[in-house]
């Protein structure tokens, strides 16, 4: 029962693994089957190019998902860690989440070339999260500044307030 969460885990990240590959291969294969068989004469460079991008975003964020839900192992054969947990947000999230848009992106192809522009949501997303991170290091360093008298009596009123205990009114029958 030690390892109970770890095995949990585990089982856990196996399932969504091999779900996100289920998704990853049919995804492919209606792509290839639609595309060549039923738009065969359209079919073009362009769309071999777009097979080639749309596989190698699904092989880096798998690929990269798979290490990171890889169970540790001790040298006597038991279950240390059961891999890192798929449900959370971060680069796990955003990894899912390029997965999606990727197979969104594939299949939606096959019926306009305007469904690329969708992959410009990844790039946009990451330059967001990126400025967010740079304008916040660089006002850290200007928050240290002179403090006003109007906001400094302010916050001291609301720290006398905040120190006293709250009071409270019962009924007495």
């Amino acid at each position: 029962m030690a390892n109970q969460g770890a095995k949990k885990r585990k089982e856990e990240n196996k399932k969504r693994m091999s779900n996100l590959l289920r998704l990853i291969i049919a995804c492919n294969v209606i792509y290839v089957l639609v595309r060549m068989l039923f738009f065969y004469s359209t079919f073009t460079w362009k769309h071999w190019l777009g097979l080639l991008v749309t596989s190698a975003a699904y092989g880096l964020s798998y690929q990269q998902l798979a290490n990171m839900a890889k169970p540790t192992y001790a040298d006597d054969g038991e279950l240390l860690d059961g891999g890192f947990d798929m449900r959370t947000d971060g680069i796990c999230g955003y990894l899912h989440d390029v997965i999606y848009i990727t197979s969104f992106v594939q299949l939606m192809s096959i019926l306009s070339g305007k469904f690329w522009w969708t992959y410009a949501v990844i790039p946009a997303f990451a330059l967001y999260k990126v400025s967010g991170l740079i304008k916040g290091a660089l006002s850290l360093g200007s928050e240290g500044g002179v403090e006003d008298e109007k906001s400094r009596k302010k916050r001291e009123k609301m720290e006398k307030k905040a120190s006293r205990g709250r009071l409270v009114k019962t009924r007495t029958r």
